[in-house]
């Protein structure tokens, strides 16, 4: 069965020093490590995070996917690249070259990678340009943030960028970002373990009582993280919809609820009885197997579990490769 990882990120090992080029900022970049096989990522001068070759190194990724059974990679770039809060032209450079970068990697191995590209949310308009040229080199969807700046993603000056992927029939992936509360809560990761899964549902609430589904029902969007807090928690956005409408469908009167199959998430519970109430929530076809790949926070099993909860075929087949296929808007036989 074709196995397809909707969710994983790449970075190139060599990047321009962008703090250094553009002369302000703390953007990444990466050094060598006293470890073999790793590399320091720096923001600025400011130790960020110790990564392995597995984050760049494409044969490398290819032998462990291979290795477990996967064959096809969706790439994208690692959120702290994202520099929303960098000048607008300097951010659309270092996406471009990211961007590139990916392009490059899907031309060379169009049956083991497909690319996601990233774009300058801070200026939509340079957002929607850079968009257009991802398309045109390759790339079949975007990745962005849960806010950009602090901004929710039901904010009216953003409505265009959406537009533009859904008459590009560009696919989006939500990834949570910039955590909520991570200045009170650095102890015990908490960003990551609390703040993460709250990012998710805020983008998620966003867009559906902001009205973007509503007034865009071709979007194809995922919610990473298995929309983190939303589906599960949705019981309480659904009452609170009911019970104050007067606060909470203010601009969209349709019920939470009515979205769940509009939408679709990845498959990263790391539980088999949430991925089960999951899948309930949303159907398997619009579950799709992802991996967070090559972060531990990750499931780097690549839904070993999926195939041990008596699923039936056709559900293992929505999440293992056909649900990717829809949100991505893929043909099978591209990969055959």
């Amino acid at each position: 069965m074709l196995k397809i990882d909707v969710h994983t990120h790449i970075i190139p090992r060599h990047m321009p020093r962008w703090t250094e080029k553009f002369g302000y900022g703390n953007f990444i970049h990466l050094e060598d490590s006293n470890r073999e096989g790793f590399a320091r990522m720096m923001q600025g001068d400011t130790f960020f995070r110790e990564i392995a070759s597995n984050c760049w190194d494409e044969d490398e990724r290819m032998a462990e996917y291979d290795n477990s059974g996967v064959s096809v990679q969706v790439v994208c770039t690692i959120p702290v690249m994202f520099s929303y809060n960098a000048k607008a032209k300097d951010a659309l450079e270092l996406g471009m070259f990211l961007n590139d970068h990916i392009a490059d990697l899907v031309s060379r191995f169009p049956k083991k990678y497909v690319g996601l590209c990233t774009v300058p949310l801070q200026d939509v308009d340079l957002a929607i340009q850079e968009l257009e040229r991802a398309k045109a080199i390759g790339h079949v969807g975007v990745q962005i943030g849960s806010n950009i700046n602090g901004l929710n993603l039901n904010e009216p000056h953003l409505f265009p960028f959406f537009e533009a992927c859904s008459r590009l029939g560009m696919a989006i992936l939500v990834h949570p970002w910039d955590m909520m509360g991570k200045d009170q809560m650095e102890k015990y990761w908490l960003p990551w373990l609390v703040g993460m899964p709250a990012e998710m549902s805020r983008a998620a609430c966003s867009m559906i009582f902001g009205g973007v589904f509503e007034k865009l029902p071709n979007l194809r969007v995922l919610f990473s993280h298995a929309s983190g807090a939303f589906l599960a928690t949705l019981g309480r956005i659904e009452h609170g919809f009911n019970c104050r409408p007067d606060l909470v469908a203010v601009d969209n009167n349709v019920n939470p609820r009515e979205y769940t199959k509009r939408f679709w998430v990845d498959s990263i519970t790391h539980d088999d009885r949430l991925l089960k109430y999951v899948l309930e929530m949303q159907g398997s076809n619009r579950v799709c197997m992802g991996s967070d790949y090559p972060f531990p926070l990750g499931d780097l099993k690549f839904g070993e579990y999926m195939e041990k909860m008596n699923l039936t075929n056709e559900e293992l087949e929505h999440l293992f490769h056909g649900s990717a296929l829809s949100w991505l808007d893929l043909e099978l036989i591209k990969f055959k």
